[in-house]
């Protein structure tokens, strides 16, 4: 087997990052453990960023509106506390997300599938080698052993990663100090349990009734790590522990996907090794609290696919494929950090109980301030740097604004959704730059459009993940294009201007010909 991109994983963040690749017409190729999708209850929270990025990258499901409409805040919690209020510009699209992992899923499979991605299932790696510019893995599937090649291997197999393992990168990991429990079951008298959470001196549980009638239950007792974790729980163990917090019996039957979870951490130490990227769980792992995983996974995929993209091209920078690690580790870091703050607002304790009276008003004023909630929802990240002579808004995420070009109106969602990096011109004024941005036409798409108070800018650069890569308060365009997207020079050939690809372009496009 050969493809110039092997994605480990075909969970939601693995196929979203196969159908980033494919789209940009790279030969992607998942490999994916599991027969078929997992009904299992998991994730259901994608937060605003998330949804923000999907929606410039065209793979929101088709139901969900691109623009909020006015609807542009949304409730949600901190530590348990339901006092954190989410607010997006009413041209974004709906702040919380709500899907079912599965869900998600199927719908970045069949956008991977559709845009000409391969995925093999019931297929396992267990072997992993870099030599002469390639990745060489060795694969179990249902016909035997197989030898797979690749110029680069995305990790996406989850929290016992063994991409991660294989590769050699090191992880950061503290170990469970609480013990929890999920399942769905369904209730002898669902008034026995309250919907919603419910905090005892006893722990937690977080329940929520399906349409079919089963509760999906979620119990965290803070007291300390289960003995027998590594024990599959029974159906008794959640009645024990949901009756046990709750203080009374409570009588379930059929209760079914019962697993532990806890706090254990880990975050890789770098996000890329050569040839190797991890992303989603294989990459860093958290108490799942907040909704955050999935989130800041879907941001990993789009933040590694268009870079990943251009280098199997030829045409990015040299230091292009460095700053998944430089960007996406940061963000990895402190959704790790604020996750450990809010399992520390959930413990037992008079003193616990003071701090949550205090952040109850501190949620409140956040309404105001949102730096909290901007936090959670992933709308604070500013990206680091990159260009020598930064503008003011590098590493910014411009909201969508309304975009007035020759061919008509549109918007920032509907101008990056073909996946091209953008260059914004705005007035008569800012010709110069497109001249200067000439070279890298076939990289680059330039628009042309009226200058509005939503977009204050005489030009504009845009990368395809919707954050900003330099405005004309910067250094030279010409500079910043040769970062992002390697040097190019000018040669007259016949009288007739060609572009030319720097030798280190040409380099890395020749490497992965041989590699193929």
């Amino acid at each position: 087997m050969r493809a110039e991109v092997v994605v480990v994983g075909g969970g939601p963040v693995g196929l979203l990052v196969a159908a980033e690749l494919a789209g940009y017409g790279v030969d992607t190729l998942v490999l994916e453990a599991r027969a078929e999708v997992s009904e299992r209850p998991k994730a259901t929270t994608l937060h605003a960023r998330a949804v923000q990025s999907l929606a410039r990258r065209g793979h929101l499901p088709p139901d969900v509106a691109p623009a909020s409409a006015g609807t542009a805040a949304g409730r949600f919690h901190f530590a348990g506390i339901h006092e954190l209020v989410i607010t997006v510009p009413e041209t974004e699209p709906e702040p919380i997300l709500k899907r079912p992992q599965a869900e998600l899923e199927r719908w970045f499979e069949a956008r991977a599938l559709a845009a000409g991605a391969r995925v093999l299932r019931e297929h396992r790696v267990t072997g992993l080698t870099r030599r002469d510019g390639a990745v060489r893995l060795t694969v179990e599937g249902p016909q035997g052993t197989a030898a797979c090649s690749a110029a680069y291997v995305v990790g996406a197999d989850g929290a016992r990663s063994t991409v991660r393992d294989l590769a050699g990168i090191d992880s950061d990991a503290t170990p469970a100090t609480v013990s929890a429990l999920v399942g769905l079951a369904r209730l002898r008298d669902p008034g026995d349990l309250e919907q919603g959470w419910l905090r005892t001196p006893r722990g937690w549980i977080v329940s929520k009734r399906t349409p079919a009638g089963e509760t999906h239950i979620r119990t965290v007792d803070c007291s300390g790590a289960h003995e027998g974790r590594k024990t599959p729980p029974s159906p008794q163990e959640l009645q024990r522990e949901v009756s046990r917090i709750a203080g009374r019996e409570v009588a379930m039957e059929g209760a079914r996907w019962i697993s532990r979870f806890s706090d254990f951490t880990r975050l890789a130490r770098t996000f890329r090794a050569d040839r190797v990227f991890l992303v989603g769980d294989a990459a860093h792992l958290h108490f799942p609290i907040g909704g955050q995983g999935l989130s800041t996974g879907v941001l990993d995929a789009l933040n590694l696919g268009w870079k990943l993209a251009l280098a199997v091209r030829g045409t990015a920078g040299a230091g292009l494929l460095d700053t998944y690690d430089l960007e996406r580790g940061p963000a990895a870091r402190g959704v790790v950090e604020n996750t450990r703050a809010q399992l520390a607002l959930m413990r037992q304790g008079a003193e616990v109980d003071a701090l949550r009276e205090v952040f109850t008003g501190l949620l409140t004023a956040d309404r105001d301030t949102a730096r909290l909630s901007d936090m959670i929802s992933g709308q604070g990240t500013v990206l680091p740097a990159h260009t020598g002579r930064p503008c003011g808004s590098e590493g910014r995420f411009p909201p969508n604004a309304r975009i007035v070009t020759r061919a008509g109106q549109t918007d920032l969602i509907g101008l990056l959704r073909e996946g091209s990096p953008l260059l914004l011109l705005f007035g008569e004024r800012a010709d110069r730059y497109g001249e200067e941005a000439r070279p890298w036409s076939d990289t680059l798409r330039t628009v042309r459009a009226s200058r509005t108070p939503a977009m204050p800018y005489e030009a504009l650069l845009v990368r395809p993940d919707g954050h900003i890569a330099w405005s004309q308060d910067g250094g030279p365009l010409a500079d910043a294009l040769s970062w992002y997207f390697g040097p190019r020079v000018r040669a007259a050939v016949g009288g007739v201007d060609q572009l030319a690809r720097s030798s280190r372009a040409c380099e890395i496009s020749m490497a992965r010909t041989a590699s193929a």
